[in-house]
């Protein structure tokens, strides 16, 4: 295996503007999840992204006994205990409608006795709009006070036309035809992406989960959260999970999400494997409670780069105020 470039603190660091920007964020953000049970009618307060829970199941990670020797330190064991969230990329809970096709599949990985070893969000599209930090702020901010009816829909659409220049590349578009040809798919068929960067002990690398012979075509008459219901009940999943390593940041930058990494060739780490009939209940306050934040894995699995920073912040507000309202909601029924 070639050497892959280390990583470095200076690939994560804000600007002090950035860093004032993203208290402003911070803010927009626990308002957004404070309001969120009245933004989607609901009972309990949702995420301020990917708000609708399709499915909940548990899994395993099997690892590939032929990985690499350097990657071994990181996978000592045999398998894993997994934790799966099944999402919609949508902040509000969308009742009613067909669901736009931006979906997530969102891994806890656990040791033996329950610890978590990492979180991966991952989603089925993979690259990022946006490669500037402030821009990316003052957007996600605007969307958040546009829900709870803080700012106009003009004011959003302003920094909707800032992200437009930066989907002009190659990568975006063809992954753009790709996601519309297939929109109608069903949601188990996907591949799915980490987007941004993260660690590998020393090292860096995006991953993707490429299923195994799943039938695009499954439970096409059934609502996304029905079909995926339906397949999970009779079906046992199989998907490989794949890495990427950054050996040059020209080919492969780390700051730069609105691009592919190219001349890097993905590599087999293991599979994830989820047994039928192993579904939790997705309507349930602990499933609400989850956290996939990624800044909860263990060190050498860290997420890397400026965009990736931001959600350390970002889950962290999220996730202590949504945990805040729905435990009241839980033990005060």
């Amino acid at each position: 295996m070639p050497n892959p470039l280390p990583y470095k603190k200076e690939y994560d660091r804000l600007t002090d503007e950035e860093k004032q920007l993203l208290e402003i964020n911070k803010k927009s953000i626990a308002d957004f999840v404070e309001q969120s049970p009245s933004v989607s009618d609901v009972h309990y307060a949702t995420r301020n992204a990917h708000a609708k829970t399709y499915a909940v199941t548990k899994g395993t990670f099997v690892i590939n006994k032929n990985i690499p020797e350097e990657l071994k330190p990181y996978f000592d064991k045999e398998k894993y205990d997994l934790v799966i969230r099944f999402s919609n990329a949508h902040l509000k809970v969308m009742k009613g409608k067909k669901d736009i096709p931006a979906y997530g599949f969102a891994v806890k990985i656990n040791d033996e006795k329950g610890n978590v070893i990492a979180n991966f969000p991952l989603v089925n599209f993979p690259l990022f709009p946006i490669n500037s930090v402030s821009t990316f702020l003052k957007l996600f901010t605007s969307v958040n006070r546009f829900f709870v009816k803080k700012w106009s829909s003009f004011s959003l659409l302003m920094q909707i036309l800032k992200v437009v220049p930066s989907t002009f590349t190659a990568s975006f578009i063809k992954n753009i035809f790709k996601l519309w040809r297939k929109r109608n798919d069903f949601f188990l068929s996907f591949d799915f992406h980490s987007v941004g960067v993260y660690r590998l002990g020393d090292y860096m690398m995006k991953i993707k989960i490429k299923p195994q012979s799943v039938n695009k075509h499954f439970g096409k008459k059934l609502k996304v959260k029905s079909a995926l219901e339906s397949y999970l009940k009779e079906e046992n999943f199989t998907a490989d999970v794949l890495i990427q390593l950054c050996y040059d940041l020209k080919d492969q930058p780390v700051n730069k999400l609105n691009v592919e990494w190219k001349n890097s060739p993905y590599l087999k780490i293991g599979e994830v494997k989820i047994e039928k009939n192993n579904l939790l209940n997705a309507n349930s306050c602990d499933s609400e409670l989850l956290s996939f934040n990624p800044f909860e894995s263990k060190i050498f699995f860290q997420p890397v780069g400026k965009i990736q920073k931001l959600r350390d912040e970002a889950y962290k507000v999220s996730v202590q105020t949504r945990r805040k309202i729905n435990k009241l909601l839980k033990y005060n029924k």
